[in-house]
């Protein structure tokens, strides 16, 4: 199942809806016309577990298309937010999780050319989250070298406290695609928060996947252009660690709660590491895909 959060106009308050063919269904109001009481929001539904899922999932495959009169708006006449528009804690962000990544990082930034042996966490606040095609910030006070990162990002959907790697993607509901957005001259004392961690640096979306049509997050091709200029085009194969290393390591010592966002890191490509180095300014345009799941288009503009 693709989950949105979505408004049908722009006054209109945020609802989750669920992406079939090309519309959006309203499941709070489709729950109420077949009987079943479905929330209004993402993380709402996220907490009712996996059988929320399959009960939506069914519901949705008998109705053969023909939905309450109401409850769907065709896809191209909503407005898309972020899947989760205000995550209840920081997103966990994963750094120099791609073997070309640490090397074009140890180059440039000054991080150690050695494979890290055990997953490097930061975090970026709820206030980074933007919706798809919303503007990125560009500060020319805080930065001049603002630069990007495509990623997966997995989302937890049963809480996680000390997880095998065997049973971690259990606790997954889903995926998104994430930009890490990064201030590169604003991390201080090694410290990546600052840097990381502005207003619209995480644009999110375009929808939550469900994990049960992605069964294997570890086959999926990333990409990301600049301006209609490739930059960056892996796969989540190569990934260090991956997800359900990931869910294992940080539910060893912090309790993974559902809607905790899990960034899963970048694969080479990034600005920084270029020769010469690329930054972004306002004007650019970045696209962001990942295979499955979707793309993000977003301007850069001046804050």
């Amino acid at each position: 199942m693709r989950l949105v959060t979505y408004r049908a106009h722009v006054e209109a308050e945020a609802r989750l809806g669920a992406l079939v063919d090309d519309l959006v269904l309203d499941l709070a109001a489709f729950g109420a016309v077949v009987g079943v009481p479905f929330p209004s929001t993402m993380l709402e539904f996220i907490d009712l577990g996996p059988q929320a899922v399959a009960i939506a999932t069914k519901l949705i495959s008998d109705a053969e298309g023909m939905f309450p009169l109401g409850t769907a708006i065709p896809a191209s006449n909503v407005i898309l937010l972020a899947p989760i528009p205000r995550p209840r804690k920081n997103i966990f962000g994963i750094g120099l999780n791609y073997t070309e990544h640490v090397a074009e990082s140890a180059k440039s930034l000054d991080t150690s050319a050695d494979l890290p042996r055990q997953p490097v966490i930061f975090s970026k606040p709820p206030t980074t989250v933007i919706a798809p095609g919303e503007p990125i910030r560009h500060n020319a006070e805080i930065t001049q070298q603002l630069d990007w990162e495509v990623e997966l990002a997995a989302v937890i959907g049963k809480t996680a406290k000390g997880v095998s790697r065997e049973e971690a993607l259990a606790y997954v509901f889903g995926y998104t695609v994430c930009i890490d957005m990064s201030a590169r001259d604003c991390r201080r004392a090694g410290q990546w928060i600052y840097s990381k961690g502005q207003d619209s640096y995480a644009p999110m979306g375009p929808c939550i996947v469900t994990a049960d049509e992605i069964p294997d997050p570890q086959t999926l091709d990333l990409s990301l252009e600049v301006n209609g200029v490739s930059k960056q085009a892996s796969n989540t194969a190569y990934m260090l660690f991956k997800v359900d290393e990931l869910v294992a390591d940080i539910s060893k010592g912090m309790t993974l709660q559902p809607g905790d966002i899990i960034a899963t890191g970048t694969p080479a490509g990034v600005g920084a590491g270029r020769d010469p180095q690329e930054w972004l300014w306002p004007g650019d345009t970045i696209v962001a895909t990942v295979e499955k799941i979707g793309t993000l288009t977003h301007p850069v503009v001046k804050a």
